[in-house]
């Protein structure tokens, strides 16, 4: 043998020690160079493909449909398509067989067993990015066009606590599952698919989850073309796993335990190997549980670990640092900070940093607000009776939070491009109140365009196109009337005389009329307007609700005009209230 070729050198690998003859070299990990549509971004065409440029040729066999690259439109459900390849195999594209929904999220999953000619592979934490879809433009003239019930009998509570608007049949129509704490069910209302905009009753018998189910999640666990639902049972300390067949139905419920009253959820690719994770909030014990996906919608027992705050409460997952791994933002209630735990793609997050949250967060979403490409936060406050914006820096800090006042007692914030502009809209859910919708102005900044009323409580908003016609309209969930209001958008038809949504301005006042006679409306007249005050009930299960603030109290309907923010709202540091004006 030559001497010179029977000199090795020894490297340590996790397999144990590897003999390399000199003149040899350890191929550098595959690395992702481009995007398409491009991270962060909120007009991808409904029908776009997914584009991604590596730095080296791959292994065609290496791309695996549902395993090792694919992506989850968190309404239209799994991106099943075509792959091909083009620049000499550095880049692949994904066509799916049908378009994404208008104005949904949508997250894109590569795993590290991608794997180039060279035989390098992608790094172990894989490849994760979110993108937003174009909604049509629209005047944002809603009509109401039906109110459904979740109860079974009119005497029996349900308490519709939130839902997800995923198509569960593949028809390409979005449906409503709404989550349920008193049932401890899901409740799933299909769409009719006739372009109406109109749903079904809901599928009897229901799919039970348990006691106290609120925060969930949509995505495919399995992994095969399904949607399926993660749901956090506040009363039972679990987590619940519900596999999607196909047709509107869930396989019985996977229940895990968790930590100590459970409230925030979220689902991203926490190790790399190409399958969806769950990570919730414990706000009782003060932590956070990882569950990690076995690859076919199996999961075992949490990883507990520390979020870094004081009653971790809210949750979202979102590119905080623009790494390709997604990481998690926190909403902490007992603190009144806004956390970021960066994920380190290994099953793991770390800490980051805290900023104030201007109350004390109940839930929170994340988007890029003000159109520079970075991931920002909005949170609802509760007690607090405002929501605040908060923009990242693209580097994982956030600003301080720039607060709206709202409703009393906030309990649910939303996203999503109504007017089809280009940038997310904003909607709060009050508990002793009704919906607000802000408008964002193109930097983040938003002004109170109007009020949706509630029967007795606004819990949810679901921005969803439920027509078909490219753009939002509003799926609005009250928890203790227990009813689903489905507003139809216009679309591009002209402005009305009358102030959309029923809010009619009569001599610099803003009057905020019902939603159930929104089509009465007039100029002329305004004698179908919401009474002047309505007690908020706490309900069997209000108790939380009232927890830092005490009993709501009257509300009054006709303080919208001036409780409407200043523009742009000043930047200070705590619950300072900012000054409002006359709309």
């Amino acid at each position: 043998m030559n001497a010179t070729a029977s000199i090795v050198r020894s490297v340590l690998t996790p397999l144990g020690l590897l003999c390399i003859a000199p003149g040899w070299a350890i191929a550098a990990d595959l690395m992702v160079v481009s995007v398409q549509p491009a991270a962060r971004s909120l007009t991808a065409p409904t029908n776009a493909a997914i584009v991604v440029e590596f730095d080296k040729p791959v292994r065609p066999k290496s791309i695996v449909a549902l395993r090792s690259f694919w992506a989850f439109g968190r309404w239209s459900g799994t991106a099943v398509g075509t792959f091909s390849f083009s620049n000499g195999d550095r880049i692949v594209s994904l066509t799916p067989d049908h378009d994404f929904s208008a104005g949904e999220s949508v997250m894109v999953i590569l795993s590290h067993d991608i794997e180039a000619t060279d035989g390098s592979t992608l790094r172990p934490s894989g490849y994760s990015y979110q993108f937003w879809t174009r909604a049509a433009p629209a005047t944002m003239d809603f009509s109401l066009i039906d109110t459904l019930t979740t109860r079974t009998t009119p005497a029996e509570s349900s308490r519709a606590y939130g839902g997800i608007a995923s198509d569960l049949n593949g028809d390409r129509f979005l449906d409503i599952t709404i989550v349920n704490e008193d049932t401890a069910d899901l409740r799933v209302f299909l769409n009719l698919a006739d372009r109406s905009g109109m749903v079904a009753p809901f599928l009897q018998p229901t799919f039970p989850v348990n006691d106290r189910a609120s925060p969930s999640e949509p995505t495919d666990f399995d992994r095969d073309g399904n949607v399926d639902l993660c749901v956090a049972n506040i009363n039972t300390n679990s987590v619940s796993i519900l596999l999607g067949q196909g047709n509107g139905t869930f396989a019985p419920q996977q229940q895990i335990g968790v930590g100590s009253q459970p409230r925030g959820i979220a689902v991203l690719d926490a190790d790399g190997d190409g399958d969806i994770d769950i990570v919730n909030t414990n706000s009782a014990s003060n932590n956070m549980s990882l569950l990690l996906n076995d690859g076919s919608g199996g999961f075992g027992g949490p990883s507990i670990f520390e979020g870094g705050g004081n009653g971790e409460w809210a949750l979202s997952a979102a590119d905080m640092n623009q790494d390709g791994i997604l990481d998690l933002v926190i909403g902490a209630r007992t603190g009144q900070r806004v956390l970021v735990d960066l994920g380190t793609g290994a099953a793991g997050f770390t800490f980051f940093s805290s900023q104030l949250s201007d109350g004390n967060v109940w839930m929170l979403s994340t988007g890029d607000l003000d159109g520079n490409g970075t991931e920002d936060v909005v949170v609802g406050n509760s007690a607090a009776n405002r929501g605040a914006v908060l923009l990242g820096n693209g580097a994982g800090l956030l600003g301080l939070p720039q607060g709206y006042l709202t409703d009393p007692f906030t309990i649910a914030t939303d996203l999503g491009d109504l007017d089809g502009d280009g940038d997310l809209d904003w909607v709060t859910s009050s508990y002793g109140g009704d919906w607000r919708v802000f408008t964002n102005d193109g930097d983040g900044t938003f002004t109170l365009s109007g009020e949706f009323a509630s029967t007795t409580a606004a819990s949810c908003a679901l921005m969803l196109d439920l027509d078909n016609d490219a753009d939002l309209d509003l799926a609005l969930i009250d928890e203790e009337a227990d009813e689903i209001i489905l507003m139809k958008n216009s679309g591009t038809g002209l402005v009305p005389a009358v102030s959309r949504w029923g809010v009619v301005v009569i001599a610099g006042l803003l009057l905020v009329c019902g939603v159930r006679r929104i089509r009465q409306r007039t100029a002329a007249t305004t004698d179908w307007c919401l009474d002047t005050s309505k007690s908020a009930s706490s309900g069997p299960r209000g108790s939380d609700r009232e927890a830092d603030g005490g009993a709501l109290g009257p509300l009054s309907r006709f303080g919208a005009a001036t409780e409407a923010m200043a523009h742009p709202p000043s930047r200070v540091a705590g619950d300072v209230i900012r000054t409002p004006t006359i709309l």
